[in-house]
This record gives structure tokens, sequence and C-alpha cells, in this order.
């Protein structure tokens, strides 16, 4: 499995609660991860009076979060200024068709300054990395962190522009991806399938599964269960990374192992990163007792937790 390693200092926020001030990251694994998250985060910023600047070469109603499945007519949402979509030429190429930073930077920059002229509360803004590291020839890893540098020195001190720097996570070797990730502070994801304040589901996407936090006891047993099925619809494997699970009753063993006699043969319900607590309790019962659960990763030591 690759993952982001993550440091100390990092905020994960839901993209639901990114707010004026961030410089997010998000290193997808894939189209559904990424639109289930830049999919909120642009039509959010179109339903209250914020801009959207997307920096892409895609048609905008092939963005995600937009075009007629939505029902958000785009050329509306244009002419009436709250949703920018500037090509990489534009924004971001000089006239030798290099990636220039100062150019992007001065880009997004005098969005920001038209958006607060416009009268807009706030500036989303959001450009995909991919394209510049998947290039013939090597990426200049120095001018992207250069732009990012700059992007953070304009958008962390406001209080107006908030930004999600995007990039495919199996686009370039992993030191380049956490050189990346680190110039920014905030680490964007999905937003909560379900949360209380006591139980928080949360889709995840390499491996495909949920990663389940607080507790799960009787009274959250329903919407687990659902949230488990919807998951696990046609996929052969499901993971459940356990690692901020602090209680599971007995009534949820049995659920698991309910609904780990209705996988395919051969593919496990795998738990990850067990709790200790939570493993006591397994351990209690007898993995016997659990047909169709099995043990997956580890949980990771706390000088190494998150790493690739």
């Amino acid at each position: 499995m690759i993952s982001e390693r993550e440091t100390s200092w990092a905020i994960k926020r839901p993209v639901s609660d990114v707010r004026p001030g961030d410089h997010g990251w998000l290193a997808y694994s894939g189209v559904e991860e990424r639109d289930r998250v830049i999919g909120p985060f642009v039509r959010e910023g179109l339903r209250t009076n914020e801009k959207v600047v997307y920096v892409t070469d895609a048609p905008a109603e092939r963005l995600p979060g937009l075009g007629p499945r939505h029902r958000i007519d785009v050329d509306a949402h244009g002419r009436a200024g709250r949703l920018r979509v500037i090509s990489r030429r534009d924004a971001c190429l000089n006239r030798r068709g290099e990636f220039d930073p100062a150019m992007m930077f001065d880009t997004l920059a005098r969005e920001v300054d038209e958006a607060f002229d416009q009268g807009f509360r706030a500036v989303r803004l959001t450009t995909d990395y991919s394209w510049l590291v998947n290039r013939p020839g090597p990426p200049d890893l120095g001018r992207m962190l250069g732009c990012e540098h700059r992007v953070d020195d304009a958008v962390s001190p406001s209080t107006m522009a908030m930004a999600i720097c995007q990039i495919d996570r199996h686009a370039c070797p992993r030191d380049e991806l956490n050189a990346l990730r680190d110039t920014h502070e905030v680490l964007v994801e999905v937003n909560p399938e379900f949360d209380d304040g006591i139980l928080k589901i949360v889709r995840t996407f390499e491996p495909d599964g949920l990663r389940v936090e607080g507790e799960l006891d009787a009274a959250r047993h329903a919407v687990f269960a659902e949230k488990l099925a919807q998951v696990s619809g046609d996929r052969r494997r499901v993971h459940l990374d356990l690692s901020r699970l602090g209680f599971i009753d007995l009534g949820g063993l049995h659920l698991l192992a309910r609904h780990a006699t209705g996988m395919p043969a051969g593919e496990p319900l795998v738990l990850d990163h067990l709790a200790p607590d939570v493993e006591n309790v397994i351990e209690m019962v007898g993995w016997h007792r659990l047909p169709g659960l099995a043990r997956g990763g580890e949980r990771a030591l706390p000088d190494t937790e998150g790493s690739i």
C-alpha cells in the first residue's frame, strides 16, 4: 500500500472544513477519490458567495463536481464571475511552453484581488500538478517546490483565499511526493460517511475500505453495517483501518463476522492497524470464532506512523 507520510504538524481536514488561509494538499489514488474531494470543494463554493478558480486544460463541464449530472449551469456561473476556468497556457506557461512558478503565482494573486473587488466573500483555488511530473523528461521539482512556497506565502495569511493542490500520488517517486506534500500544512480528505462525535467513518481508497474512529457500540451498529455494505458492493476485498478505533463491543465483532461470511470465497474482510484495546477484545473472543476476518497491516510505531 502506498500512503503519504504525515508530519506531526500537518492538519488532516475534511474538504467541507477547508477554510480561508488553508493551503491544502490532495494526493489522490484515483479518479473517484479526486472527484469526492474536489467536487464538493467546487460545488460548495458555487452554492455560496464564493468564487472558484480552476487552472486546467479540461473543459469546465468535465471538471469534478460540475456538469449536467450535478445540475450545475456552468455557463451561468461563468457569466456571473463565480467560476473561472483558466488554461495552463494562460495561467503558468511562458512563451517557450515551460512552467513558470512566478506566472502561476501572479495569476492566482490577480484572481484573489479581483474576487475581493467583485465582492465575493472568499475565493477557492485549485489545480492538478500531475501533468508536470508526467511530461517527458525529468520533472522540475525545484520549480514546483518554488511555486508551492509562493502560493503558501500568499494563501496561509489570507482571510479570503483557500487552495487545494492536487496530484496523482502515482505520478512521481515517493521522495518527490513527500517533498511537495511538505509545503502544505493541511492534508485534505473526503468528507466522513458518518460522524456523530462518538463514531466517525471515513472512506478510504488505497486500499478500498473504511477508516473507523472512536467507539463502535450497539447504538451505532446499524449505521456502520449500512456504510460497510455500501463500500463492499462488488469489491472483492475490503479493508478496515482500525488504528483510531478505541472500542468495539462484542455485537460489533459479530456484525463484522456476519458481513465477512457474505464476501466472495477466499476474500476476507481485512482488519488493518488494530489498536491494542481492540486487538485485545478480538484475542479474547478468538479469531477462530470470527470466520472471514483477517489481520492486515500492523499498527505503525509512533516514529514511523504514516510513512510510505
